[in-house]
């Protein structure tokens, strides 16, 4: 998985073991649905999104819609920095 995100631009710190392509974004760990209809929705130049590490509240882990629409999602850009992601 290391080795595809790599190839695919997204930094290590950004990195998880559940990956996706949707469209032409790369989407990394538990990102909530409204996080990816809004990227898809704008479609920035960008590599993809990411919700870092495995947050014990986020969508698949437990909590609720509330919790996990409330995720702190970073916007990777085609450079590599990660920035906050607002949806």
């Amino acid at each position: 998985m290391a080795e595809f995100n790599a190839a695919k631009g997204v930094p290590e710190e950004a990195s998880s073991c559940h990956t996706a392509l949707v469209g032409d974004y790369v989407i990394v760990g538990h990102v909530p649905v409204g996080a990816i209809l809004q990227l898809l929705e704008t479609q920035p130049e960008a590599v993809g999104l990411s919700l870092p590490g495995m947050p014990a509240d986020s969508a698949g882990m437990g909590g609720t819609v509330e919790t996990w629409e409330s995720q702190p999602v970073v916007l990777i850009t085609t450079d590599g920095n990660l920035v906050p992601f607002e949806y």
